[in-house]
């Protein structure tokens, strides 16, 4: 992507979170992504977890250049705004996360996203101000970049069961918030109180919710009403077309029935879809 093209789509993109509450979908190959920009969506941001299943890998298990090269090509496919889930940076060390959130920005993204989840077991975050300087370090790469490209904080709390983990989300974005991060994002967070709780701790920085099938009850309006700038999907469309697969299959081979094929999409309409692109 030419600089000048990256710098509007840029541009457009940090303006998305100035106002009001948009939602963010989650494609997980170049189809999926044509798909949801011709639906009318008006940006777009990749999912680790999806991509990964789609390589038959586990959520993490993507080595860095081949998350890279689906970042490109996610990117490539679509002339909207997209954000990387760039996941813990590849790496844990502050100067090794700048140096990679670079090589993310060089693949034309409008955003991306450092989460603290340092994928140790034994201790799921990374310790608060090693994980702040990560976020420090990935805003200080972003800036070298002069791209303005939108840098999102995530704290993995829920995601890794702390124990208090509306207590910690707070603390560690505020923090994230004050490092640098452009926007604060706590994926598994579920109820009006703890999201309102979020959203009034880093005001005015916009905030990002995860809505998935734990807390599918919630709605766009909803949401928009306690705050809320940016909603994500995560891996959950590609987790619904995984269960229709999954439903499908097991039917096939349990009972030796066909029925749960009749609600197909349409194989003309897809084909119309991907001809026009061609």
């Amino acid at each position: 992507m030419a600089r000048a093209q990256n710098l509007s789509v840029v541009t457009k993109f940090r303006a998305m979170h100035d106002s009001g509450c948009f939602v963010l979908p989650n494609p997980w190959d170049i189809g999926t992504t044509i798909y949801l920009e011709r639906l009318g969506f008006k940006a777009l941001a990749t999912t680790s977890a999806g991509f990964a299943f789609s390589r038959g890998k586990h959520d993490g298990g993507v080595p860095r250049d081949e998350m890279l090269a689906h970042i490109r090509e996610i990117v490539e496919a679509t002339a909207l705004p997209v954000n990387a889930d760039f996941l813990n940076g590849f790496a844990d060390k502050p100067e090794e996360v700048a140096a990679n959130v670079k090589l993310c920005v060089d693949m034309g993204v409008a955003g991306l996203s450092i989460e603290d989840n340092s994928q140790d077991p034994a201790a799921p975050l990374y310790e608060k101000h090693l994980a702040v300087e990560r976020i420090r370090a990935a805003r200080s790469a972003i800036d070298d970049s002069e791209t303005g490209v939108v840098l999102t904080g995530r704290c993995e709390a829920w995601l890794v069961h702390d124990p208090h983990p509306l207590r910690t989300a707070l603390e560690r974005l505020a923090a994230y918030a004050e490092a640098g991060a452009d926007c604060l994002y706590a994926p598994g967070v579920s109820t009006p109180d703890e999201i309102t709780q979020i959203v009034k701790t880093v005001a005015p920085k916009p905030v990002n919710i995860l809505v998935s099938g734990f807390n599918h009850q919630l709605s766009v309006s909803e949401l928009g009403d306690l705050g809320v700038r940016r909603i994500s999907v995560g891996s959950g469309l590609a987790l619904a077309a995984w269960g229709a697969l999954l439903r499908a299959a097991q039917d096939i081979k349990t009972n030796g029935t066909f029925n749960l094929l009749a609600d197909n999409a349409p194989s003309a309409n897809l084909n119309e879809l991907f001809r026009q692109r061609t």
